[in-house]
């Protein structure tokens, strides 16, 4: 018992010089409890802000090639829009450019000759809003068709469609150049309008 106190007494007696020690040759802003505080914590990386790329993509187009993104329309409000090199469109077929969105009233002699008057080398870049089936006429679906629409006469009621084609060369086959979405009564997103549906992607600028 008594070496049991004796090694207690001069236990607490190292352990107290070793304190005063401490704190008579270690300065006092030495250690804060801050840093105390810092120590074992794993470092925080802080990933930088992404950069926005072309019509929304989630990566860039390579060197060399355009962006573009076609999103049909969904429900009454929201209308289909067309990205080509970050240039948004939210229009009819109208002459010298590049996109057309088929609305709910008769625009197909409109359509036809846009497509017809559209110059080689022209990217043509078309979605549906509202009701492409009964307002597009047949001979302007013959005509998509033609340009290699697989889907064009499949259209139902309201059915949301997207569409790319080139006008006097040849599309990559590594693109989607097409998707259709049918309305479902018990799988609309809106009252009596599918969801919208979009493709996306980048085209070599040498093939225009």
């Amino acid at each position: 018992a008594v070496l049991r106190l004796f090694g207690y007494l001069l236990t607490s007696l190292a352990a107290w010089y070793l304190g005063y020690f401490i704190a008579a040759h270690v300065p006092q802003n030495a250690v804060s409890i801050a840093a105390l505080q810092e120590i074992g914590k794993k470092p925080m990386l802080r990933a930088p802000a992404p950069k926005r790329q072309k019509c929304d993509h989630w990566s860039p187009c390579p060197p060399g090639n355009f962006a573009y993104r076609i999103l049909s329309g969904g429900g009454k409000e929201r209308r289909a829009k067309i990205c080509f090199e970050d240039e948004q469109r939210s229009v009819m077929c109208v002459p010298r450019t590049t996109s057309c969105v088929i609305d709910s009233t008769d625009h197909s002699g409109e359509m036809m000759d846009f497509i017809r008057n559209a110059p080689e080398g022209t990217l043509l870049l078309m979605a549906t809003h509202d009701d492409g089936s009964t307002r597009l006429k047949n001979d302007a679906k013959k005509l998509v068709e033609e340009l290699g629409s697989k889907e064009i006469k499949n259209i139902k009621f309201r059915s949301s469609w997207v569409f790319i084609a080139a006008k006097g060369f040849k599309l990559p086959d590594n693109i989607q150049k097409e998707k259709i979405n049918h309305s479902d009564q018990m799988k609309n997103r809106y009252k009596g309008w599918p969801a919208e549906i979009q493709i996306e992607g980048c085209i070599p600028r040498n093939l225009i």
